[in-house]
């Protein structure tokens, strides 16, 4: 009898993959809830859309399931997801560059309205999601990674391709350019991925991988 995922399940993420790779398919629906608030934040970081953050989720989820066969654990789980998010992000972005070579770019493309800012507070929530879009996308990336995702040094590191200390020194760019006073609100306010989103990526995702 095949186990049916819990919307919250503490299984090692390995563990999770064995069963898929045993034929369990189900069990691909735990993975992308743990991991949709990091894949959104780093979507929001590069694409600064909520709609192409969500599509470049979609398709990393199943780039992930469709090449899970190939994961070798030379790296944590996440951090093997991580950078299909990362290499989709950027090719969305390198396409959405092209697309809009010949227009003008819309108004609220980067200053956009989501959802989020009506269940925080709307000041507070603009302020700091105002900041951060501020950043170079480099500098802007590791501080979501480190500050808001408490990814480590490491697994920064292995998901950007870059060294360690400059993972350190873009954080501490990051941080130079941030207000002081906003340090003790990132983590609650910032692009925060709430149910109903990731429900709507789940349904997406598992009916794309063949359950229904």
């Amino acid at each position: 009898m095949v186990s049916q995922p819990s919307k919250t399940d503490f299984t090692p993420d390995e563990e999770l993959i064995a069963r898929i790779l045993a034929g369990d398919k189900r069990q691909f629906e735990p993975l992308i809830r743990r991991y949709n608030q990091r894949l959104y934040r780093i979507g929001m970081s590069i694409l600064e859309n909520e709609a192409e953050a969500e599509d470049a989720m979609q398709t990393a989820y199943i780039n992930a399931y469709e090449h899970l066969a190939d994961f070798q654990g030379r790296s944590s789980f996440s951090t093997w997801l991580t950078r299909i998010m990362l290499n989709q992000c950027y090719a969305q972005k390198q396409k959405s560059r092209h697309t809009l070579s010949n227009f003008d770019k819309p108004d609220n493309f980067v200053n956009m309205k989501t959802p989020a800012n009506e269940l925080a507070n709307k000041e507070l929530s603009n302020l700091l999601e105002e900041a951060i879009a501020q950043l170079p996308e480099k500098y802007r990336l590791v501080f979501v990674m480190r500050e808001i995702e408490n990814m480590s040094i490491r697994e920064t590191s292995v998901a950007l391709n870059i060294e360690e200390p400059n993972v350190k020194v873009r954080l501490n760019r990051a941080k130079i350019m941030l207000r002081k006073n906003l340090n003790g609100y990132m983590k609650d306010h910032v692009y925060n991925f709430h149910l109903i989103k990731c429900d709507r990526i789940v349904a997406y995702v598992m009916r794309s991988v063949g359950v229904s």
